[in-house]
């Protein structure tokens, strides 16, 4: 699967789906803007009904190459009000802020709306847009025929799934004078007067094929920059087993993934790993890599749901 469920045992962090980051986008649209998106809590609503209230859900983002976060987009949500309705604070934070965990920097937005139902909720300001909330879940894959061992069914796991949804788009110079530049997601909680990062990602599936569940904590908490000497060897030898790979191929396969930050070269167009669209086939990519070659797609197509338009997720089932 893509990030879906990355704690321990094929489950949320903590066990809690508002927590569980799921996939990570970043494209160009016209205009000459970048469009950046997370969602969480698959399942949704089932596996809660509002964003947590004390989550601090982050997209960070990399402008020089040096694996650290240069600026960084924060979102925070509001204690759900009796009827459930729920608001979004956007910051944005640069420098030692943009390195730190918590929401920091200059307030984009302050309490804008958050959708929960079919209808769609888009705020404007200082020529960005915001959007949260339900939508439809843009992850295909033969879920029920990777976990039969390749015995492919045809069947789309996440056709009728929902996600929570946070899409942001910028014009381009807000990311820096680099067209290039590196993005990765986390998700962090306050836990007893700490904030505690439980889960984080760029890359689709590392952590499900790739990570010992007794890694799975470490790796959520951990930082990119760190990447490569933590997980290199250990990755190695998952690949020597599902791939039959040797040490050298290997470490070649795992350049791209390894620091876990989704490198976006803006003057090319977005296909993954260049950046990521929803309808980019990384399932079949991801399959490929693990097995050397040896299973090179699921079948499964992209959703047909996409809007065409600001923040393209499809709307929820």
């Amino acid at each position: 699967m893509s990030h879906h469920l990355s704690g321990p045992h094929l489950r949320s962090p903590l066990d809690d789906a508002r927590l569980d980051l799921t996939d990570l986008f970043a494209f160009t649209v016209p205009g000459g803007r970048t469009a950046l998106i997370m969602n969480v809590n698959p399942l949704a609503p089932s596996g809660g009904t509002a964003f947590h209230p004390d989550a601090v859900y982050r997209i960070n983002v990399d402008t020089d190459g040096d694996d650290q976060a240069d600026i960084a987009f924060s979102f925070t949500f509001s204690t759900p009000a009796d009827d459930g309705e729920q608001t979004l604070t956007v910051h944005r934070a640069t420098g030692p802020e943009a390195r730190a965990h918590e929401a920091a920097g200059t307030p984009l937005f302050i309490d804008a709306p958050v959708s929960f139902g079919r209808e769609l909720s888009v705020s404007e300001a200082f020529n960005y847009k915001v959007s949260a909330g339900l939508r439809s879940d843009p992850f295909f894959a033969d879920l029920d025929g990777i976990l039969a061992d390749f015995q492919w069914t045809g069947t789309d796991w996440g056709a009728d799934k929902n996600v929570f949804g946070i899409a942001l788009e910028m014009p381009d110079s807000e990311l820096g004078d680099d067209p290039e530049i590196g993005v990765w997601a986390r998700v962090s909680v306050h836990q007893n007067g700490d904030l505690v990062s439980v889960d984080r990602g760029a890359h689709p599936s590392l952590t499900a094929y790739l990570n010992a569940d007794d890694a799975k904590a470490a790796y959520n908490a951990g930082e990119p920059a760190d990447d490569r000497a933590t997980y290199l060897t250990p990755w190695k030898a998952a690949l020597a087993h599902t791939g039959g790979y040797t040490p050298e191929a290997a470490e070649e396969a795992l350049r791209t993934v390894l620091p876990d930050i989704l490198r976006f070269d803006r003057t090319r167009p977005a296909a993954y790993p260049n950046g990521r669209t929803l309808a980019d086939d990384v399932t079949s990519a991801r399959l490929a890599m693990i097995s050397n070659g040896r299973i090179p797609t699921d079948h499964i197509g992209p959703h047909t749901d996409l809007l065409p338009h600001f923040p393209y997720l499809g709307t929820p089932h």
